[in-house]
């Protein structure tokens, strides 16, 4: 299925589709191979534009990261030296202190991809990897149905989750904070996307019941 570009910008290619207007994407995949092999032509396709590429990685694939680009025929070392190609870990990026603060992160993005365009960069294609949430599950799906907030037609951001790190439970919620989503290495609308104000109000429902106290709704307050 391909969707319409926007802007009279040339097609973004990814996973089988052309990008419409929603650009917050959701990648489900089992194994590194099946991940990359849907990734490398995006990442490459703008790198060949000229565009950034701004990607998040567990500190620990960092080096395997790097060597997947290599392989695809991406002068990591050449791009990374002239800046278009930013690599960071996790921590660096969600962690800085120690603690994740979505405030602070969300004004690290806006920083990040307008400061790309004033810098010459007609758009970002980001690839985050999320696979870091662990104690606070409510913590990252606040964050990712919030980040629909601000419409994003321009940078993709393309957010990963390996399948066998999370429960069931928790790939179906953050498969509902997407509008986007790789089902079958495919890319598609999600006919299961709930908009952020609905979705938020579901959570601070869901805490109230587990904590048991009015004060746990605060965890997921808009």
């Amino acid at each position: 299925m391909n969707y319409i570009s926007v802007d009279n910008e040339k097609p973004i290619r990814f996973a089988g589709s052309e990008l419409g207007m929603h650009r917050h994407i959701c990648g489900f995949f089992r194994n590194p191979e099946e991940k990359y092999r849907l990734l490398l032509p995006f990442i490459k396709e703008g790198i060949e534009r000229g565009e950034k590429a701004f990607h998040i990685v567990d500190p620990a694939e960092r080096h395997a990261h790097l060597r997947q680009l290599e392989l695809a025929g991406i002068d990591a070392a050449s791009v990374q030296e002239k800046g278009q190609l930013e690599l960071q870990d996790w921590n660096q990026f969600y962690f800085p202190d120690g603690r994740f603060d979505e405030t602070r992160t969300v004004a690290q993005w806006v920083a990040l991809l307008e400061g790309a365009v004033q810098k010459g960069y007609p758009r970002t294609r980001v690839i985050a990897h999320l696979e870091w949430a662990r104690d606070d599950a409510d913590q990252l799906l606040q964050y990712e149905s919030n980040f629909n907030r601000t419409p994003r037609n321009r940078d993709p951001v393309i957010c990963i989750y390996d399948l066998s790190k999370h429960s069931a439970a928790f790939i179906m919620d953050i498969m509902r904070t997407h509008p986007m989503i790789i089902i079958g290495g495919i890319l598609q609308l999600n006919p299961f996307y709930v908009p952020p104000d609905q979705f938020l109000q579901e959570l601070r429902g869901r805490r109230v019941a587990r904590d048991g106290s009015p004060s746990a709704a605060n965890c997921c307050a808009n």
